[in-house]
């Protein structure tokens, strides 16, 4: 028996090369998810300051006697876990059951990056993607991007706060694309109330939902009253932000940023809290080094010992952004029009500011979490790319495919040897 028929045509193999990328690319989510439900069996209470703004909530106050971690702010003699306060609103139930120290905050974090997952199942369906095209987009932005780490990572403050926000975030483009303005406007502002950068998606949510053939920047009576739908939402978030604000700190802009170096002890502070101290939350000090780990740095892993073969660690200040998600190079294809004009905007405004921020995520392995807050804008100028005619968006998923498989990949290898280290950082 040959591999050709008597036509002389190979034979039609049931499992062919495109079936086993998919197999492997599963398998590799599979093992993350059961890499997050590890960790949640053994998740640790008293480590997510979350708790603590949760129960200060309860009980009628904004205070906490102690902080789980060293961003908190000091001010007048009192603690405050400075975060913004949707995150420990979802965390209240847990908090009202169990105290405290209470554990769950990673099957949470579970749930809610379920909910992203299919609220961008959705909009690659709205964005005219096919149904194995919908797959690799989800599979892909899930699993192969940050949203993993953070959801691995959902028992701390930082990373808890990132998966709510992206939830939020996703399903107000969802929103947005159905325009549903009015919850997109809503879903927005309990971004915002979550992680302060989601903000500035709101004008690519107005340029999402605009009709066919609308113009962006129209007067009339039907896009004014879509401004108002989408912004009246939102504005209230800000207010409620701002007086948030005025009851802790006394001023409806003080965010309590300013004050987080005055909480940890001197033998306790590391190189952000003396970023803090000596240069500032802002700095253009901060510029190459965020350039260069959100840009250019590699898959890293750091070896030590007599012979430099001892495994150390995974670098805990991550993967540069294209390096540790290849696929995302398919914005390249991204189409020429008013959204795309205001996406770039809005990345551009977000990337920029956290490029002189203080931080560029620390700590994480294998990817840049901060680009989280403005990457989903980026992902939906990319997808029409998966959705050109039929002959084109087909050649052009294969390789999004692989390219997708290798970063679920790296992934996987990233929390494998983190765990060999035991997240030393």
């Amino acid at each position: 028996m040959t591999a050709f028929d008597a036509a002389g045509r190979p034979r039609s193999l049931p499992f062919d090369r495109w079936t086993a990328v998919t197999v492997i690319a599963v398998a590799l989510a599979a093992a993350l998810v059961a890499a997050a439900l590890y960790r949640a069996l053994g998740e640790h209470g008293g480590v997510n300051s979350y708790a603590l703004l949760a129960d200060a909530f309860l009980h009628g106050r904004f205070d906490s006697p102690t902080c789980f971690d060293s961003d908190c702010a000091r001010f007048q003699d009192r603690i405050y876990v400075i975060f913004p306060p949707v995150p420990a609103v979802i965390a209240m139930p847990l908090v009202a059951l169990f105290g405290v120290d209470a554990r769950g905050f990673i099957p949470i974090s579970l749930a809610l990056t379920a909910v992203s997952g299919w609220a961008w199942w959705g909009i690659a369906g709205r964005l005219g993607l096919g149904r194995d095209a919908r797959l690799w987009a989800t599979l892909a932005f899930i699993f192969g991007a940050p949203a993993a780490y953070v959801t691995l990572r959902g028992d701390g403050v930082w990373f808890f706060a990132q998966v709510v926000a992206l939830a939020l975030v996703s399903l107000a483009i969802l929103a947005a694309l159905d325009r549903r303005l009015v919850l997109a406007g809503a879903l927005i502002g309990l971004a915002f109330l979550s992680r302060q950068m989601a903000l500035f998606v709101a004008p690519f949510l107005f340029a999402l939902s605009r009709p066919r053939g609308a113009r962006l920047t129209a007067f009339d009576r039907d896009t004014i009253s879509d401004a108002l739908r989408l912004g009246a939402p939102i504005i209230a978030a800000i207010g409620l932000y701002c007086l948030y604000n005025w009851a802790r700190f006394g001023a409806p802009l003080d965010t309590g940023y300013a004050h987080i170096a005055d909480y940890p002890p001197e033998n306790d502070r590391n190189f952000i809290t003396w970023r803090i101290l000596d240069l500032g939350l802002f700095s253009k000090d901060y510029l190459v080094f965020n350039l260069a780990h959100l840009f250019l740095q590699g898959f890293h892993v750091e070896f030590g010992g007599k012979y430099m073969t001892e495994l150390v660690r995974m670098d805990p200040m991550g993967t540069s952004l294209i390096a540790a998600s290849p696929f995302l190079l398919y914005v390249f294809y991204a189409r020429a029009d008013a959204k795309l004009l205001v996406g770039a905007v809005v990345i551009a405004i977000v990337a920029g500011i956290t490029l002189f921020y203080h931080s560029n995520g620390f700590s994480q392995h294998n990817v840049q979490r901060y680009a989280l807050d403005w990457l989903p804008v980026l992902y939906v100028l990319l997808l029409p790319a998966l959705a050109a005619d039929p002959e084109k968006a087909a050649e052009r998923l294969k390789m999004f495919r692989l390219l997708a498989t290798y970063a679920i990949a790296l992934n996987v290898a990233a929390f494998a040897l983190t765990a060999l280290t035991k997240g030393a950082t």
